[in-house]
């Protein structure tokens, strides 16, 4: 099929298209990079991926890929000493949330004389950065879900608290994103499905927030119709490449939706990632109908008009549940915690970790510990 190459810039440069990737070199000469620094995980590099980038290049560039599923401060501080010691000028971040994050995060710390949780995403934490020594970042998804390509944040883990934290400045925004479907081929099912329901998780909290942000607003509900669309057609054939070039379209929608706020999704996965280092998309999805029902009361409306939007039969707050438990079964996702990690004996630290998460504050309704620790344990034992 034919996939017509074109430019967005919302809310930065983004270049969509099939072989997009060829393209990099001109990214790097509008943002004056001549040295730029790849980063990206160990896991792009048993792929061609890097190839492609390198052989698009005028020359080939370094390689920094000391990075975690859920990366660490310490990741991002290793990352900087190489750049400053390669008198690097750029980042081109390659990969899921892990890579672009790191890569981030390596551009933004790279000259900063305060550590990296000073940066918090609390109150104007951000103006205690130096925003004149921050350097370029292209940002080039390889997954469809985390976003980050769109995203002026990102998260890492304390290792000494075992905490996720949301580091955020406005120009850790990537100033060109490369979308480019074919690199997305190389991804198993496994984690299409995960990554996938990371961005309808980035939708739909974003949907739901009580944060007013008409924009955000429409662009949730088309990127849940996007995804309700493609996923599954991704996920049974990664070699979809209509299907995959939507999905990654919908996956920096999800992104740019949840300036709007996230919700308590979020907040219980951080704590589960940071602790137990799994996938945040598929930890978000263990979560989602837990959370839906939790918040069906400020909701139902909303999710009315979203299930008529999406073309659900008998459209109501029953029929999206519905659907969402549907797609997960489809996509093979677990209905429960205690298949992700079989342990319940920090139910009370987290949920006193989730309620201090960000995105705790714009969930459709105001929660306690107590409704976190009962959302951990309905979603562990499966109780809807």
């Amino acid at each position: 099929m034919e996939i017509e190459n074109i430019n967005w810039n919302y809310p930065t440069k983004m270049w969509f298209g099939l072989n997009r990737i060829k393209d990099i070199q001109k990214a790097c000469n509008d943002l004056n990079m001549k040295n730029p620094l790849i980063v990206t995980d160990p896991g792009i590099l048993q792929t061609d991926i890097i190839n492609k980038i390198n052989n698009s290049l005028n020359q080939s560039t370094d390689i920094f890929s000391n990075v975690k599923s859920n990366p660490t401060g310490q990741n991002v501080e290793d990352g900087v000493t190489q750049f400053n010691q390669n008198n690097h000028d750029g980042v081109i971040a390659v990969g899921g949330g892990s890579g672009m994050d790191t890569g981030k995060g390596i551009a933004f710390m790279s000259k900063q004389e305060r550590p990296l949780w000073d940066f918090e995403d609390i109150g104007d934490w951000w103006t205690r950065a130096n925003s004149d020594v921050i350097f370029p970042i292209i940002a080039v998804p390889t997954t469809a879900g985390t976003g980050s390509e769109t995203g002026r944040a990102s998260v890492f883990t304390n290792e000494v608290t075992k905490e996720k934290k949301i580091i955020f400045h406005p120009k850790m925004l990537p100033s060109i994103v490369i979308l480019d479907p074919d690199l997305t081929i190389p991804l198993p099912p496994s984690l299409t499905a995960f990554t996938g329901m990371d961005a309808l998780a980035h939708c739909l909290e974003a949907y739901s927030s009580v944060i007013f942000h008409p924009l955000s607003q429409g662009i949730a509900l088309e990127g849940m119709k996007i995804i309700k669309d493609n996923l599954f057609a991704a996920y049974k054939d990664g070699n979809n490449i209509r299907a995959r070039a939507n999905m990654l379209a919908s996956s920096s929608m999800g992104s740019i939706a949840f300036q709007k706020g996230l919700g308590a999704i979020h907040s219980l996965s951080h704590p589960i990632g940071a602790i137990y280092n799994t996938h945040h998309g598929l930890t978000n999805a263990v979560f989602m109908p837990y959370v839906l029902i939790r918040n069906k009361e400020a909701i139902e409306n909303k999710i009315v008009d979203l299930s008529r939007y999406l073309n659900l039969s008998n459209p109501s707050f029953n029929s999206f549940l519905d659907w969402i438990l549907d797609l997960r079964k489809l996509l093979s996702i677990p209905h429960t915690l205690k298949e992700l990690i079989d342990d319940d004996s920090n139910f009370e630290k987290m949920s006193v970790m989730a309620l201090n998460d960000p995105s705790t504050g714009s969930n459709p309704i105001k929660l306690n510990q107590d409704d976190f620790l009962k959302l951990y344990q309905h979603s562990f034992e499966g109780i809807l």
